[in-house]
């Protein structure tokens, strides 16, 4: 582990410093930025300027959010992510039959959950924070899609087969267009804004993380992606969208798949998001679990092997911004401490800043995952709590900084010749100074 450990004490100090000047920045900037999040070829541009970012999943706000009395947690989080310098959260627009569902059944919802989500939506805005909504699951938790076959099967319909057919069956393709024209014109009752004109929202997910068991080609969810992608810019042109994928390499370039980690999801990176109406392209990274049982270092090896070519087709292939959506160290692992999880969040933070210094594409980092303080039954192994991680808000602090600051710099002649005065290759923070293997 020395390798690991080496110079993270000589910049936390720093780090935890850059926290309380950043928070006090951001308190009196957050507001200005008024317009819509959209891209220009591999960037994201806010007001005319690049916008770069360094955020967050809770995928849970919502659902929390549905109980009046623990809408204070929603509150908690927003402000310390606030303080913390993160301006974007991916959260889901979606829970589906089951506990506390937003859609019991098919075009039937709970309007005492929907204002949880318009409560999330205007507490964001409150706190200058961006969201990221998601549509609908790929897994069983909040419904996802083996609910929305199952709910065919309810209604009589006998060709369904499992919850594959959710891409190519047309009543369930019905159900899922019906739930996105719920979810992109609703009013919000708080606001009185639309979702759909209301720039507190950054972009629509069509899935979260979407896999086809029955096709591993990449095909069948590529023809899915095809046309939702449309039908969802039929609704709103304003919102960017992006799809969900966790970045597995497909058929279309097979000398690609040599980066997967070791087996297929069904999906196809490339093919998917040259999708013309998908706005930027995703990857997730679960190192911990693809490579479990393997050291720190191989893991660390992998991952900078997974960013890397994500980051190179985005920018040659794709030609659109990149987004690390989902990445974490999981408390649940053995010999896990939180030094472990600091040093890989800063080695992560590194690759962000320096793939979006060099060239752009890559536009910004969504760390999984922020909960408030006395929500131990949603704690999955990821869970962070600012409030009682001094030292991970602090790393985090530095890293919204460090991105601020880079997105300042963009538009300086010297940035865009190659001469960053921050140096080329080294984060501003030292996180650039770290070494794996």
């Amino acid at each position: 582990m020395a390798y690991f450990t080496r110079a993270i004490s000589s910049f936390f100090a720093l780090l935890c410093l850059l926290a309380i000047v950043t928070e006090a920045r951001n308190l009196g900037h957050k507001t200005n930025k008024v317009g819509f999040v959209r891209t220009k070829g591999p960037h994201f541009v806010l007001d005319g300027s690049p916008f770069l970012f360094n955020g967050f999943n809770s995928y849970w706000l919502m659902h929390v959010a549905a109980e009046p009395n623990d809408r204070y947690k929603v509150s908690e989080v927003f402000q310390e992510a606030s303080a913390a310098g993160l301006s974007v959260c991916r959260t889901w627009a979606f829970s589906d039959g089951g506990d506390t569902a937003l859609q019991i059944s098919p075009g039937v919802y709970d309007e005492r959950v929907f204002q949880g989500l318009d409560f999330v939506i205007s507490e964001a805005r409150k706190y200058g924070i961006r969201l990221i909504l998601s549509f609908v699951n790929n897994y069983k938790d909040f419904g996802g899609r083996d609910q929305y076959a199952q709910w065919a099967r309810n209604a009589g319909i006998q060709s369904i087969n499992n919850e594959d057919d959710f891409y190519s069956h047309p009543v369930l393709k019905d159900y899922y267009k019906n739930h996105v024209t719920k979810i992109v014109t609703r009013v919000n009752t708080m606001t009185g804004i639309a979702y759909r004109d209301d720039n507190t929202i950054m972009a629509w997910e069509l899935m979260n993380e979407p896999r086809c068991n029955a096709d591993y080609s990449g095909k069948t969810v590529n023809g899915w992606v095809q046309e939702m992608a449309s039908f969802v810019k039929s609704l709103d042109k304003r919102h960017l969208l992006e799809i969900g994928m966790e970045g597995f390499y497909g058929d279309s370039m097979p000398e690609k798949k040599q980066f997967n980690p070791g087996y297929q999801v069904g999906t196809d990176f490339i093919s998917s998001h040259l999708v013309k109406e998908i706005d930027f392209a995703t990857i997730h990274a679960y190192t911990d679990q693809w490579l479990s049982g393997q050291s720190d270092d191989a893991q660390a090896a992998f991952m900078q092997k997974w960013m890397t070519s994500h980051w190179q087709d985005s920018r040659t292939i794709l030609k659109k911004p990149l987004v690390l959506a989902e990445f974490g160290k999981s408390s649940k692992d053995p010999g896990y401490n939180q030094n472990a999880r600091d040093t890989y969040m800063s080695f992560v933070y590194r690759n962000v800043y320096n793939f979006a210094k060099a060239g752009g594409t890559m536009g910004g980092s969504l760390i999984w995952q922020l909960v408030a303080q006395g929500m131990e039954n949603f704690d999955d192994g990821y869970s962070i709590i600012l409030a009682q991680n001094p030292s991970t808000t602090g790393l985090i602090s530095g890293q919204s900084h460090a991105m601020t600051t880079l997105a300042n710099l963009v538009n300086i002649p010297k940035f865009v010749r190659g001469h960053h005065p921050l140096g080329v290759g080294h984060h501003p923070l030292g996180i650039g100074h770290h070494r794996f293997g």
